[in-house]
């Protein structure tokens, strides 16, 4: 299946392409595969570039949501939309004898995966936070999209569609909040494209400050996990057991999040919080690990102060549980090189790892992250001191020693 072809006949010809769509062969891993984890990527990935790099700004001020909670906000958001998908699969067969419409669980996910094309392509809209409210032309173009695809694929009565369409979007919008509240959740722990293209093993989602590459060969080793995953889904629906039912889609997120899923302990990040940052030293820490629906993070923080109200905060993430993720969507790869009248901002590739530093000129405020080829991402900020002096005292932490650990082997 061409993804792009596919996308335009949905949104241009919808009539016609249904029908295709309900003809050919499909598996929940294949249509995962084939559609949803590109089509995904797309909102994920372009409002993480639209809010961390781009930024929202008027009347001479700016916002950008920090890099480290871009990050989470980016990868955890399209895990739960993948997620959320199925759930509304689920629930659109469910409901499919209530109008008269043939249980069709693969069907089902056709309608709400295709039905959403829309809102996939308006995505791109997020590059430009200030666009983004466009968005909700694209939501109801999406919803006569399912309204459309309900009779040709779930065989319903066209006289039953308005009434199927409008509780099925009705169900959507409550799922949704509850994928808002758990991105928001973990949001605090931390704080695409112009061009598309589709080709050898790999494929990009572009934009004039950075690029994302996403490795096929990952995609596969996610469908894999994800046809095992499936059959114990299929499982625990037919024990008809509620909580059997919550941990067969505990193992759904497992399987599109990686492989392992166990960050490395808080304990063991501590360990790695020096003493002193240059001339400031540790005043406090705090650890806490923890995880919510199948994913889970660890991190370690301390703050450091000094003379002429100097200070520093460090922090070490693991974000154990979307490892595998990560490895998909490289967003490692975004680089930026920016410089205004009141600061500087680059991200760039240093060897494996990733840096991203953001300072004000007057020196009231800098950061320094590197994300590290293991995943950890390691974060220095600072007020009250200029960039030189933040970026040697970053180099007290030991980078070598924390790329070096390992997280747990799965049980």
């Amino acid at each position: 299946m061409n993804v792009i072809e596919r996308a335009k006949g949905m949104l241009l010809q919808p009539a016609q392409t249904w029908p295709v769509v309900d003809a050919e062969p499909a598996s929940v891993a294949s249509i995962y595969k084939d559609w949803l984890v590109i089509m995904a990527a797309i909102p994920a990935v372009c409002g993480f570039i639209g809010m961390s790099l781009v930024g929202v700004g008027m009347f001479g001020y700016g916002f950008r949501v920090p890099i480290v909670s871009g990050i989470v906000t980016m990868v955890l958001g399209y895990v739960l939309s993948l997620v959320a998908t199925y759930v509304m699969a689920l629930i659109v067969d469910a409901l499919a004898p209530t109008f008269g419409a043939s249980k069709n669980q693969v069907g089902a996910l056709k309608v709400v995966a295709y039905g959403a094309s829309a809102v996939y392509v308006a995505g791109l809209l997020k590059l430009m936070p200030a666009l983004g409210t466009l968005g909700i032309l694209a939501a109801c173009y999406s919803v006569y999209l399912m309204y459309r695809g309900l009779p040709v694929v779930m065989k319903c009565p066209q006289e039953k569609a308005p009434g199927y369409t409008a509780v099925v979007v009705i169900l959507y919008i409550v799922v949704m909040v509850l994928v808002g509240t758990v991105t928001a959740m973990f949001g605090g722990f931390g704080a695409l494209a112009s061009g598309y293209g589709h080709a050898g093993g790999a494929f990009n989602l572009k934009t004039p400050n950075g690029e994302v590459t996403v490795d096929s060969a990952a995609l596969d080793a996610a469908t894999r996990r994800m046809e095992a995953a499936q059959a114990r889904i299929e499982a625990a629906q037919k024990s008809g057991e509620p909580a059997s039912a919550g941990a067969a889609l505990g193992e759904m997120m497992g399987a599109l999040t990686g492989t392992g899923g166990t960050p490395i302990a808080p304990a063991d990040l501590k360990a790695q919080l020096p003493e002193a940052l240059g001339a400031l030293k540790r005043e406090s820490f705090e650890t806490n690990g923890g995880s919510a629906v199948g994913i889970a993070t660890s991190v370690a923080k301390a703050t450091y102060t000094g003379g002429d109200n100097q200070r520093a905060e460090l922090t070490i993430s693991d974000l154990g549980g979307l490892g595998g993720l990560a490895s998909v969507a490289t967003w490692a790869n975004v680089t930026v090189d920016k410089e205004t009248p009141d600061g500087i901002e680059k991200t760039y590739k240093d060897g494996g790892r990733t840096i991203h530093e953001q300072y004000r000129k007057d020196g009231t405020h800098g950061e320094y992250t590197v994300i590290l080829k293991n995943g950890v991402i390691v974060e220095t900020s600072a007020d009250g001191i200029d960039a030189a002096t933040l970026k040697s005292m970053a180099a007290a932490v030991n980078l070598d020693a924390i790329e070096a650990m390992k997280r747990p082997a799965k049980a």
